[in-house]
């Protein structure tokens, strides 16, 4: 295979796993943030951020790393990309700075009424962070309007039934995530609280999922070709069987009070699989249904000096982030502890 070929995938594999590294880290950070609007209790609201508080910022350069590899490695797809999202992607940076200020000024707030006022910052930031992004993949996966490599749309075209489905699932579906997280980093009154409020979210959210899967191959034909053709549907069966399996462990997980940390890991392989199918149905696009991820690529001698920095990037971003939850692992209470 020459260098040309396999450069790109290696980087769509790269592009990927940063992506799914995003969703998998941010994804119930963001989710945390939402649940404040079920949780009244100034208490329990600081054991909620003091969960996510030595690592909520390191979660986020995932997303920076994402995008610095399409716009370094895929130009045409970052090119191509942003015109067609840049309602939505600005939305979803203002989010996430909005989010940050208050995570930050919520802990310095001389007043209940200021501390009301950063929560509802908090929380707000969170949600709309949250919907811009599954607006973004509905957006992504319901195709884009290119024209001799140029974005051929209007400003409004990501705004589509798709899309803001998309939104929803993936809003509910990060708040699925953040009760889950309690679920495994808190105790008493505040754990069996965000056992309750998962199990509606993890049923809506089972819902969202098919209700995706049935939808999206509406969008595009060329979305059944590895799910419908035999031999092909052998290698990507174990997909929805995969789903159903951790979908019957979540619900036994969540009803059993001494297992705590299951019902986080099934949602996690619920996200997994999802954005694994996805990634089978949209192959080889990186901007479907037009640019494929060679047409996308830059030359070959910038791939290959992106990668040696990748090579090391990555490790050592993965190395010190397993840190971080190593040392700041347990349960929190008023004060961060150890098991």
């Amino acid at each position: 295979m020459s260098s040309p070929h396999w450069l790109p995938i290696a980087w769509a594999g790269i592009a990927a796993f940063t992506v799914l590294a995003y969703i998998v880290l941010d994804g119930f950070d963001l989710g945390l943030g939402m649940l404040f609007l079920v949780e009244k209790d100034p208490r329990h609201r600081d054991i909620m951020v003091n969960t996510v508080a030595p690592v909520w910022d390191g979660n986020e350069t995932w997303l920076v790393l994402g995008g610095a590899c399409l716009y370094g490695v895929f130009p045409l797809a970052y090119s191509t990309l942003l015109p067609a999202l840049y309602p939505p992607i600005i939305a979803m940076l203002l989010a996430l700075i909005f989010r940050g200020v208050a995570f930050e000024f919520r802990f310095k707030a001389h007043s209940s009424r200021a501390r009301s006022f950063w929560d509802l910052a908090f929380m707000c930031g969170s949600t709309v962070a949250a919907a811009t992004q599954g607006v973004i993949l509905g957006a992504l996966i319901q195709g884009i309007k290119v024209q001799d490599d140029h974005y051929a749309g209007g400003w409004f075209d990501w705004l589509t039934p798709f899309s803001l489905f998309c939104g929803l699932a993936v809003t509910i579906g990060y708040a699925l995530l953040g009760a889950c997280w309690l679920v495994w980093r808190t105790e008493g009154e505040l754990q069996t609280r965000a056992r309750g409020v998962a199990r509606p979210l993890a049923a809506v959210t089972i819902v969202c999922i098919v209700v995706v899967s049935l939808w999206t191959p509406a969008l595009q034909r060329e979305y059944l070709r590895h799910w419908d053709v035999w031999p092909r549907m052998l290698y990507v069966a174990p997909v929805p069987v995969l789903v159903g399996a951790l979908v019957l462990i979540f619900w036994r997980a969540i009803a059993d009070d001494t297992r705590h940390l299951t019902p986080f890991l099934c949602v996690l392989g619920w996200f997994f699989l999802c954005f694994t199918g996805l990634g089978i149905s949209i192959w080889p696009w990186i901007v479907p249904p037009s640019i494929d991820i060679w047409q996308a690529s830059s030359p070959p001698a910038s791939q290959s000096f992106l990668l040696v920095g990748a090579v090391v990037l990555i490790p050592t971003v993965l190395a010190y982030t397993a840190y971080a939850y190593w040392v700041f692992r347990g349960k929190v209470g008023h004060e961060l502890h150890d098991h």
